[in-house]
């Protein structure tokens, strides 16, 4: 597995581990001391490392080309899924997957941004940046799921919405506007978390929900590390600093009151064990449906007001 610039030692160990065992078994002796003594050595530097990763080091784990996206999750943890197309005024936009699905046995709407896993794949789906018929197709899907009583579940991987001219030709603010005042308003059920990236309004414009969550090695901000050094310092290579700045982790979201749980990984990233990773999300989605169902409408509503009306705001 390819490792990032900060997982180099880490990954010289193991493929170090690796060689000393294909020559165990090639020369037929007993190493199995040195290789128990390199193992310890491996798990003692992984801990060490993703213990204190800084922010940009926890974006680019975000942004790792083989951590899972929204279908691998889909397929993971839930069954039936029906894809639903379209947003029945310009066409259907592929860096948003929206559906129907069962999870467990209650039947749910589910909704993801979904980037590629080589360039073919990821020019079909715009890189995860979704175009405003993305939103309107899951604005449509959770208009849907108020009608049936159906929870919703979001899944936000993105840089941003996409920016380009077309795009905002065809109403890009407009249409995430138009989500955010109307998501405040869907009377059902609502989790949104960030798997990956959660870059700005790309992210909001399905970010409005009764939970938020990221995961542990997701960021969620109102600008990239990049964009936000390009302004301040007219620099992108400052993203690092940028990155601090901005308090886009876990844990800096969830003392701003802008989440409500961040959700533990595997050592070293979801992409290290997605069955893993899938487990702990549907831990979390079980567990909050069960409790935002005890909720009446007109309840879930007024929590849902009042808990953004709250962020940001710390004693």
């Amino acid at each position: 597995m390819a490792g990032l610039e900060f997982e180099k030692p880490i990954v010289e160990l193991e493929k170090k581990i690796q060689e000393l065992r294909r020559f165990i078994s090639d020369k037929k002796i007993d190493l199995s001391s040195e290789v128990k003594r390199l193992e310890d050595k491996l798990e003692h530097l992984k801990k060490e490392t993703y213990a204190n990763l800084s922010a940009w080091q926890r974006v680019q784990l975000a942004r790792h080309p083989q951590r899972p996206y929204t279908l691998d999750y889909i397929n993971l943890i839930m069954s039936d899924f029906i894809e639903l197309h379209g947003d029945r005024l310009f066409s259907d936009d592929k860096a948003v997957v929206c559906g129907l699905a069962k999870l467990d046995q209650q039947k749910i709407a589910v909704i993801g941004h979904q980037k590629g896993r080589d360039t073919k794949e990821n020019l079909k789906r715009n890189f995860g940046c979704a175009h405003p018929e993305g939103y309107r197709k899951a604005l449509r899907i959770m208009q849907l799921a108020e009608e049936f009583n159906l929870a919703v579940v979001v899944f936000i991987d993105t840089p941003g919405a996409y920016p380009g001219i077309g795009a905002e030709e065809r109403g890009q603010a407009q249409a995430i506007a138009l989500n955010l005042r109307e998501m405040a308003s869907i009377a059902t059920p609502i989790i949104s978390i960030v798997i990956g990236e959660g870059g700005s309004g790309g992210a909001l414009g399905v970010g409005v929900a009764d939970r938020v969550a990221v995961l542990e090695n997701a960021y969620y901000s109102v600008i990239s590390p990049e964009g936000c050094a390009a302004i301040l310092w007219k620099d992108g290579a400052k993203a690092p600093q940028a990155a601090e700045v901005l308090k886009l982790t876990g844990d800096d979201l969830l003392a701003l009151k802008v989440i409500d749980e961040v959700i533990p990984e595997p050592l070293g990233g979801a992409h290290r064990d997605a069955q893993k990773t899938a487990q702990a999300l549907k831990e979390y989605i079980v567990r909050n449906l069960k409790e935002l169902r005890t909720n009446d409408k007109e309840e879930l509503l007024k929590l849902r007001y009042k808990k953004f009306r709250e962020m940001g705001l710390v004693a």
